[in-house]
């Protein structure tokens, strides 16, 4: 018994995969929940609008949450309700007060972005502390359901995990065969293998995403506001980029089961730190930045943007710009690690 003991001592010792999942996730777990599972937003971004702005001011300041919770970006006694509208739609704003002539009653009207769950809910508990002095409306989800938020971030979660997990799997089944040295002989380049070895899990993962979509918004009644154009580009993209990561597992794995260790420890980080389950703005500042590394992280601002609130080409393109850096980013990488490891079988 004691030698098997020493035995599986050292295999683990050597299995360095095995020992980082054993040691580094737990402590990725902690310092995740420790420091990111947070679903309070401390303080909401408002446009105050209207000829009657400066008193909306003085209104708030009366309120001890709403002055503490509460940062007045934009006081602009010229804007409208048109404005502030399309700074909420393009996620400016957490919430917009429109005054005097621009709120459609006699008093302050509150609008509140209810595809920001969780900041809508802290603005629903300001306003009702304000009482009567104003009106109030959600947008984007009146209803603040969880489905709403959670679907357009769900379509993105499936697709990453059949583009890194699934994928990761593809190439290091030729490994495992001992197909990846013929493919080596062969008249083929680098990137003509990840391309061939990517496209059945591209146009299934495509197949997925229709079909996740549609029902989405068949049973949960998830609204699509906006272009379907710039969404089917987002997620053609996106799609690039987490084949791209699960190819790149494949080159630098050796068994099914190192590329499946591999796969889940780069899920994992995505699923918590993407915004998903919890906001962003609510996560430490030494966590956050993990999440804006996270391609997740921009294609569920893409999808919730033009499904609940018709987002603007100016809002999405910073996103769809990070996505193409990363796909070129990681692609090319993985191109030069497959080109490596083929260059012993062509030398032969």
């Amino acid at each position: 018994m004691r030698a098997m003991i020493i035995k599986e001592f050292r295999e683990l010792r050597r299995d360095k995969r095995t020992l980082a999942m054993l040691i580094g996730l737990p402590l990725m777990l902690l310092i995740i929940f420790g420091f990111a599972a947070n679903f309070t937003i401390d303080t909401l971004t408002v446009s105050v609008v209207g000829s009657d702005a400066s008193q909306a001011e003085q209104l708030v300041s009366r309120s001890p949450d709403a002055s503490d919770q509460l940062d007045l970006t934009t006081v602009d006694e010229d804007g409208t309700g048109a404005q502030v509208r399309d700074q909420l739609a393009d996620d400016e704003v957490d919430m917009a007060i429109l005054t005097g002539d621009a709120s459609p009653s006699d008093r302050p009207t509150v609008l509140i972005d209810g595809s920001n769950l969780f900041a809508a809910q802290t603005a629903n508990v300001i306003v009702a502390g304000l009482g009567d002095a104003v009106d109030s409306e959600i947008l984007y989800n009146p209803d603040l359901e969880t489905s709403w938020v959670m679907v357009p971030a769900l379509i993105g979660l499936i697709l990453t995990f059949i583009g890194t997990i699934i994928t990761s799997i593809g190439l290091v089944r030729e490994r495992e065969q001992g197909t990846l040295e013929q493919l080596a002989v062969m008249p083929f380049s680098s990137a003509s293998v990840i391309i061939g070895k990517i496209t059945p899990y591209f146009i299934l993962a495509c197949v997925d995403m229709v079909i996740i979509t549609a029902l989405g918004m068949w049973v949960f009644d998830v609204p699509f506001n906006g272009s379907v154009t710039a969404f089917v580009l987002g997620a053609a993209i996106f799609l690039f980029v987490v084949l791209g990561i699960g190819v790149l597992i494949s080159t630098v794995s050796q068994t099914t089961g190192q590329a499946v260790q591999v796969a889940m420890m780069t899920l994992l980080p995505q699923v918590l730190l993407s915004g998903m389950i919890f906001p962003l703005e609510a996560m430490a500042a030494g966590v956050r930045w993990i999440g804006y590394l996270l391609p997740l992280t921009y294609f569920t601002k893409i999808s919730q943007g033009i499904m609940l609130r018709d987002s603007s080409w100016s809002y999405l393109w910073p996103s769809l710009a990070v996505l193409v850096l990363m796909a070129v980013v990681i692609f090319g990488t993985a191109v030069v690690r497959l080109r490596r490891d083929l260059a012993p079988a062509k030398a032969r």
